[in-house]
C-alpha cells in the first residue's frame, strides 16, 4: 500500500441539512420555513406529499443517529441549525427549546469524540421573514447576523468551525430565478438582488463572530467545473459565462471583493451597480472555504438558453440518478483551479456523494452499492491527488449520512451511505458505509 496523500489531521465526517432530516418542523415552539410552506403545495413538488413533517424523524432520534455515527468512525458531523426552531419569527424572541435541541446534538457529538461543523443557514428561511421580503430585503443582511450571534453566544467554544450559508448559488438560481426551488420565485431581476443580500448577510455573519467567537468561520459554496464542448470561440465564451455565473458569483466577492465581469453581461439591464460598502462588508476574511462538488459540466454555446446562452451537453458516462456525469478528474482540476485563483486558503470538501438507485427496503444482507461505493474510492482518491500537488484540503464531509428528503424531488433519490426505510425509519448502513468507515480507519489509504 502506498503512503496516504491525506495528513495525519485529516477530518473525515459526513453532512446533513436540517429541513431534510429532522421532521417535526413545528415542534416545540418552531416556526415554519419556506420549505415547510414550499413542500406543502403539491404543484410544486415532484412528489406531492413529500414534505419534511417526518423526513427521517431525527429530532427524535438524534442520540441513537450519533451512536450510528461512532460506529461508523465519523470523526465529524456536518449539520445545519433551523432557522425558525431557534427563532420563531426569524429575529427577536428566542425559542429555549429550540435552542436546547441543538445544544444536546452538540454535547452528544462531543461525548461521542465526534467534531462539530455547524453551518448557520441551509436554505429554510423562516416564514415570517419571507413575508417581508425574504432575501429581497437589504434588512436580510441583519437578520441573518442576529441569528448568528445568538448561536455564536449560545455554542461557540463546542462548535469551533462554523459556516455561514451553504450554496447560495442554489438558493438564488432555484428560489429566485427559475422557481424550482424554495421560495418559488422565477425572476431575473430579483435574482441578482437575492445573491447579493445573501453575500451581505453572510459578511455580517463574519464580522459578528469575529466580535462574538473565538475559533472558525468560512463559507461554503456548490462549484461545478465547466469545460468547453469544443474549441470555438463560441464555446470558449459560453463556458466563461457558465463558470462566472456559478463557480465565481459568490467566490469572487467575498475572497476578492468584486462580482466578476460576466455577471453584467449575463444579467444586462437586471444586473444592478452596487455600492462600494457593500462590497467591502462582503469582503471580509474567512478562514477556510467549504466546497460541495458533485459533478462537472460540459458546455456549448447555444444562443435559445436564457440567461445564459448555454447549454449543457450530455457525456456518454455513467449518471447518477439525479443525471449527473460521475467525473472525478473534475474534482482535482476544480481543487486546483481554486487554489490558483484564490490562493491557499484551507479547503473542505463539505459534500460530496451520488444518489443511485436503492430499494425502499434493506434485504437480509443490507444494501449493496457498488456505484457508490466506487464514487466514494474515486473522488477521494482525486482530493488525494490535489493534495500531492499542494492544495490545501483539511476535511472531507460524504453527502449524505442518511437517505432524506431531496428537497423538491422528494424521497425519490437516496444519496445516504446509510439507508433509510421512511415507513419504519430503521437505518441500515450500506456497503458504502462500510467503505467509508474503513477510509476513515486507514485515513484514506484504503482506495482500492
Amino acid at each position: 500500500m502506498t503512503k496516504t496523500a491525506f495528513p495525519d489531521n485529516f477530518l473525515w465526517g459526513a453532512a446533513t441539512a436540517a429541513y431534510q432530516i429532522e421532521g417535526s418542523p413545528l415542534a416545540d415552539g418552531a416556526g415554519a420555513s419556506i420549505w415547510q410552506r414550499f413542500s406543502h403545495d403539491p404543484r410544486l413538488m415532484a412528489s406531492p406529499g413529500d414534505t419534511g413533517d417526518v423526513a427521517c424523524d431525527h429530532y427524535n432520534r438524534m442520540e441513537s443517529d450519533v451512536a450510528l455515527m461512532k460506529e461508523l468512525g465519523l470523526q465529524a458531523y456536518r449539520f445545519s441549525v433551523g432557522w425558525g426552531r431557534v427563532l420563531p419569527e426569524g429575529i427577536g424572541r428566542v425559542n429555549p427549546k429550540g435552542l436546547d435541541f441543538y445544544e444536546r446534538l452538540v454535547d452528544e457529538l462531543l461525548k461521542h469524540d465526534i467534531e462539530p461543523l455547524l453551518t448557520l443557514h441551509h436554505w429554510d428561511l423562516p416564514v415570517a421573514l419571507d413575508d417581508k421580503g425574504g432575501w429581497l430585503n437589504r434588512d436580510s443582511a441583519d437578520w441573518f447576523a442576529e441569528y448568528a450571534d445568538v448561536l455564536y453566544r449560545a455554542l461557540d467554544g463546542r462548535v469551533k468551525k462554523w459556516v455561514t450559508l451553504n450554496e447560495p448559488w442554489v438558493i438564488t438560481d432555484g428560489g429566485y430565478l427559475h422557481g424550482a426551488l424554495a421560495p418559488g420565485h422565477r425572476n431575473m431581476f430579483e435574482a441578482p438582488i437575492a445573491s447579493h443580500n445573501l453575500m451581505r448577510a453572510h459578511g455580517r455573519a463574519v464580522q459578528a463572530y469575529r466580535a462574538a467567537g473565538a475559533h472558525e468561520i468560512g463559507l461554503v459554496v456548490n462549484i461545478e467545473p465547466k469545460y468547453p464542448a469544443s474549441d470555438s470561440a463560441e464555446d470558449a465564451a459560453a463556458t466563461a459565462r457558465a463558470h462566472a455565473y456559478m463557480n465565481r458569483q459568490y467566490l469572487d466577492p467575498a475572497l476578492k471583493g468584486s462580482y466578476p465581469a460576466e455577471m453584467t453581461e449575463i444579467f444586462g439591464e437586471a444586473w444592478p451597480q452596487w455600492a462600494a460598502e457593500d462590497m467591502a462588508d462582503i469582503c471580509q476574511p474567512v478562514d477556510f472555504i467549504g466546497i460541495n462538488y458533485y459533478t462537472r459540466n460540459v458546455v456549448r454555446a447555444d444562443p435559445a438558453q436564457w440567461p445564459l446562452r448555454a447549454s449543457p451537453v450530455k457525456q456518454n458516462a455513467t449518471h447518477t440518478t439525479t443525471d449527473w456525469e460521475v467525473y472525478p478528474p473534475a474534482m482535482t482540476d476544480m481543487l486546483l483551479w481554486f487554489r490558483d485563483s484564490y490562493g491557499d486558503i484551507p479547503l473542505y470538501i463539505t459534500e460530496n456523494g451520488a444518489a443511485f438507485y436503492d430499494p425502499p427496503q434493506a434485504g437480509p444482507d443490507g444494501i449493496d452499492d457498488p456505484l457508490r461505493c466506487d464514487y466514494y474510492r474515486t473522488h477521494i482518491a482525486a482530493i488525494g491527488e490535489a493534495i500531492r500537488q499542494g492544495v490545501d484540503v483539511r476535511g472531507y464531509m460524504a453527502w449524505s449520512l442518511l437517505d432524506n428528503l431531496e428537497w423538491s424531488l422528494g424521497y425519490s433519490k437516496r444519496f445516504g451511505i446509510v439507508h433509510v426505510d421512511y415507513q419504519t425509519q430503521v437505518r441500515t448502513p450500506k456497503r458504502s458505509a462500510r467503505f467509508y468507515s474503513e477510509i476513515i480507519r486507514t485515513n484514506g489509504g484504503n482506495l482500492a
